[in-house]
């Protein structure tokens, strides 16, 4: 009876030797660095430790491992024949004498209930606690697995040199990295997970989801197109400057001479109030005009106006040829979304017609024709549905033209100059499945 149950106890510790490797296995990979960093930091017990782990975290998951298995191993040794016994007096009471079944049977037992408290006890709940709370876990198994990481380091050597080897043999060579470097998808997933669990607002992901786009827009697609710019005339006096701003109400306006083919500078309203009865002329207010390359991506462009201290940019094309113009505000409405001031009256871009029509403004970005519409428009020639229009057509949109797009029928509403201001999308309808 002594020695039943002192397997049995045996049983119990290495089935909680195995849940605290497993516990500290999955601890070590859920933190990362930079947590255990700031817990050193704030002076948090036995942080410095389970840095000084995670810092070598091969050898350390190898040492997790080598704990589990050999717990594990112990567990089937020890454990079995204590079981076993247990049940043995119960075949006396019901009278089954036969070795065979009661060996069977005992076997039966014995193997059912080590399995279930080695998975309940020994990997579920500790494995499911160090992922949902890593960082009291990764600190509390931090000192025995330090202790046991020295205890072992001769074979936990040899057993990292032979799974080098075995690894470059397969082509995997260098560290593990164990997911410390996240890619920019898998990171736009956590931020989807955050979302759903409640973690971030919708606005916040909102905001984190624009910053990863930011860098990868371009001028070309952000900037106010040539067409909708409104200039001065270099030969414009001071007073019909100040008149012209009095309804179209804008900060700053660029000069040129005759037309946008020959800009002088740009000229702010704060200096033509300043001006008034000084005599000065337009030309003495001018600031020098700055070019940026349409590819330019926006990120730049805003270091540039924060190292300038000049808010406003005419974006050329390779040739050299002035085809827009872009401010800051047009830059971080990229993150923010739409910015509008007391005289701002913008028309909204895209707009429900009907069941299954819409209005969309010709100089839509197509991005955000489908992120209205769910529609799926793209290509590489053009950013804006009128230019998709123009590259399908082949020449100058008219009214009245229909173009088949991918999912949609586009009719041409409104033409200004040569883009197709006013276009509307129409999309199929389901079919009718019958029987």
């Amino acid at each position: 009876m002594l020695t039943d149950s002192l397997f049995l106890l045996g049983a119990a510790l290495l089935i909680a030797v195995n849940g605290f490797f497993v516990a500290a296995e999955f601890a070590f990979v859920k933190i990362r660095l930079h947590q255990l960093e700031e817990l050193s930091r704030a002076g948090r017990l036995f942080a410095p430790t389970a840095l000084w782990l995670a810092r070598r975290l091969d050898g350390t998951l190898a040492a997790c491992q080598l704990g589990i298995t050999m717990a594990s191993l112990g567990l089937g040794w020890v454990a079995e024949p204590a079981f076993a016994r247990l049940i043995e007096p119960a075949f006396g009471w019901a009278g089954v004498e036969s070795a065979a079944v009661i060996h069977g049977v005992s076997f039966a037992f014995a193997f059912s209930s080590i399995t279930a408290l080695h998975l309940v006890v020994g990997e579920q709940v500790p494995k499911i606690f160090a992922i949902r709370r890593p960082e009291p876990m990764a600190l509390a198994c931090a000192p025995l697995l330090k202790a046991f990481y020295f205890l072992s380091f001769p074979f936990l050597w040899a057993l990292s040199k032979t799974t080098s080897f075995m690894l470059s043999k397969l082509g995997v060579h260098g560290g593990s990295e164990h997911g410390e470097i996240h890619t920019e998808e898998e990171l736009r997933m956590l931020l989807h997970q955050a979302r759903a669990s409640g973690q971030l607002t919708k606005t916040e992901a909102r905001l984190l989801h624009a910053v990863f786009e930011f860098d990868d827009m371009v001028c070309r697609r952000a900037m106010v197109p040539r067409s909708e710019v409104e200039f001065f005339d270099v030969e414009m006096t001071v007073d019909d400057c100040l008149q012209a701003t009095s309804t179209r109400r804008y900060t700053r306006y660029p000069v040129c001479e005759g037309s946008l083919d020959k800009v002088r500078g740009f000229v702010h309203t704060k200096d033509l109030i300043a001006a008034m009865g000084t005599g000065k002329i337009l030309r003495d207010l001018l600031r020098p005009p700055r070019y940026i390359p349409e590819t330019m991506p926006i990120s730049r462009l805003l270091r540039h106006f924060q190292l300038t201290r000049q808010h406003m940019a005419f974006v050329v094309d390779e040739y050299g040829n002035m085809i827009g113009l872009i401010t800051l505000e047009d830059v971080l409405e990229q993150i923010v979304g739409p910015v509008q001031d007391e005289f701002d009256i913008e028309e909204p871009e895209v707009v429900p017609d009907g069941e299954r029509g819409f209005l969309v403004l010709g100089g839509a970005l197509l991005d955000v024709v489908n992120r209205a519409t769910g529609l799926e428009l793209s290509s590489e020639e053009a950013d804006t549905l009128s230019g998709l229009l123009t590259f399908q057509l082949g020449r100058i949109a008219e009214v009245g033209d229909v173009i088949e797009l991918e999912g949609a029928t586009a009719k041409v509403l409104e033409v200004s100059g040569s883009t197709a201001s006013q276009v509307r999308l129409e999309l199929p309808r389901p079919e009718v499945v019958t029987d």
